[in-house]
């Protein structure tokens, strides 16, 4: 018998992380020449099945950003294509990470929470 890989997807996640890895160093280099990505940052990159596509995800950003992306998607690919050995590089995708957006508007309802206890301890929640 054959080995079974324990995750059906287990090479989309690998390539999506060396991905994830490239291009956020890439960003790096860019930087240099359009300040626009100075503060991008990579949190998640998730590759199709068929590895020809990959939605890149960053932390925050605005209108602005995610052109500053799309301008620089060419040599994003190009990184990814000689620093990754695939059949195909797989187009880039870019677009904010809602997960990271839910998260953040949670810390802020929960700071509000804190304050609001802390500025009148009375309406504290019992046990």
């Amino acid at each position: 018998m054959g080995r079974r890989a324990t995750h059906p997807y287990a090479r989309t996640e690998r390539v999506a992380a060396v991905l994830q890895e490239v291009i956020a160093e890439a960003l790096e280099r860019l930087v240099d020449r359009d300040e626009r990505l100075a503060f991008v940052t990579v949190t998640h990159v998730v590759v199709s099945s068929d590895l020809r596509h990959a939605d890149v995800l960053i932390a925050s950003g605005t209108a602005e950003t995610l052109e500053a992306l799309d301008d620089a998607r060419g040599e994003l690919q190009r990184a990814v294509a000689r620093e990754v050995r695939l059949k195909r590089t797989p187009a880039l995708r870019f677009g904010l990470d809602a997960q990271l957006a839910a998260v953040e508007e949670l810390e802020a309802v929960f700071r509000r929470v804190h304050e609001a206890a802390t500025d009148d301890p009375g309406h504290l929640p019992r046990r």
